[in-house]
């Protein structure tokens, strides 16, 4: 039996991109936005004049997080403290699992499809930044 995978393309990611674009200007925080596929694949990224040059790896990092993991990066952090099983958890994948807020699972149906991840405000700014291309995403696809 052969598996079916449901997973974002160029265009969504684009879609995704847009929405996240859009509230990052409307908050005044240039961001570094990137969109992965349910794998944790790059599929695209954008770094907004201005987006801080650190930020270009991180954001892609709570990509990677969000859509290979399927977990929000801020379920991480409430996870990855001393004394907790999953402590350590951002050592993992060559130190690529991010446990700071701003990388959010994509959904469609139910069905992890991708990752949305945005860095470079606070881990606040970078969640709602990233909800608002989810956002839009589901309202424009």
């Amino acid at each position: 039996m052969m598996l079916t995978i449901t997973r974002l393309d160029i265009d969504d990611a684009n879609l995704l991109i847009k929405g996240a674009r859009d509230k990052a200007n409307e908050i005044g925080i240039p961001m570094c936005i990137a969109v992965t596929d349910e794998s944790g694949n790059l599929i695209s990224f954008e770094r907004m004049n201005g987006g801080k040059t650190h930020s270009i790896s991180i954001a892609q990092d709570k990509a990677f997080t969000a859509g290979a993991a399927r977990k929000a990066t801020h379920e991480y952090n409430a996870a990855n403290v001393p004394g907790s099983l999953a402590f350590g958890i951002h050592t993992e994948c060559g130190g690529r699992i991010s446990s700071v807020g701003g990388g959010i699972p994509v959904v469609i149906d139910e069905e992890f499809v991708g990752g949305i991840g945005a860095s470079s405000g606070t881990p606040q700014q970078d969640m709602e930044v990233a909800q608002a291309g989810i956002d839009y995403f589901l309202t424009n696809r």
